[in-house]
């Protein structure tokens, strides 16, 4: 196990705990260290530790480092992720699970337990589908209790895809379609998962809020100066529905990670 590396800051934001660190690899390499400790105290409290993991490139160097970290007893782990485009093929080079194993299954000494993607849709038109795909992943979440959840937050200060005006702190489901806003569309842009706005899918299945915040521990990691203007808006903002991510001011069980650009507005 690597030599745990310390933040340049720590600071509280009514119940968010925050850590700043010199740069995106230190944060990284923090972030999956804890990671691993709450994986490897829910297997000896529980025998199995169930993990939500995002996407995108704020979270290639926390996953690089997690797949990285000796003793880790990847079998006894079951993984699933938060989001996923509707309209793109299995194969997609910008599908989330294509992304997550590509990036981090792979990469694994051995398999985990399960991984269980949230479900690719042809087509949002398709109603029964959506809500076939919806309610049984919903069950899965509800069967095996998140342990923890990785999560980043957008540009625009969205966890998963609860883009305002779909974000809601009280939604009554745990999965549901969205329509993407143009922020995220322009995020995936940004990223260089699409090459333009134009062929980037208007609707996605995404983790509801409240899905993503009963998982016992939130491990929220956010580098770059892009998400600059979100991070102060998040910790510094009225905490509203508007800017889904203020909403982990008030979890005590979150932990924000950032690194020296994405806190430089703090």
């Amino acid at each position: 196990m690597s030599e745990n590396i310390e933040p340049l800051r720590q600071l509280k934001f009514e119940q968010l705990s925050v850590r700043i660190y010199a740069n995106n690899t230190q944060m990284g390499q923090a972030a999956a260290q804890d990671a691993q400790a709450a994986i490897l105290q829910s297997i000896e409290a529980r025998g199995v530790a169930n993990v939500i993991l995002a996407t995108g490139n704020s979270q290639l160097t926390t996953l690089d480092a997690l797949a990285k970290q000796d003793g880790t007893p990847w079998s006894k782990v079951r993984f699933f992720h938060m989001d996923e485009y509707i309209g793109i093929a299995p194969e997609h080079p910008a599908g989330f699970s294509q992304f997550l194993r590509q990036r981090f299954f792979d990469r694994l000494p051995e398999k985990p337990a399960a991984f269980y993607p949230v479900p690719l849709l042809d087509n949002a038109d398709d109603l029964g589908a959506v809500e076939t795909a919806c309610q049984e992943y919903q069950s899965l979440l509800r069967q095996y209790h998140a342990d923890l959840c990785l999560l980043g937050i957008g540009e625009n200060g969205h966890l998963a895809f609860n883009d305002p005006p779909y974000a809601f702190f009280n939604d009554p489901v745990w999965v549901k379609i969205i329509q993407l806003s143009p922020e995220s569309r322009k995020q995936q842009v940004h990223e260089g998962h699409f090459p333009s706005v134009a062929a980037t899918p208007f609707h996605a299945l995404t983790l509801t809020i409240p899905a993503l915040l009963a998982a016992r521990q939130i491990l929220a990691i956010v580098p770059e100066a892009r998400k600059s203007k979100a991070v102060r808006a998040a910790l510094m903002d009225t905490i509203s529905e508007t800017l889904p991510a203020s909403i982990l001011r008030k979890n005590g069980h979150a932990t924000l990670y950032l690194d020296n650009e994405s806190s430089v507005e703090l």
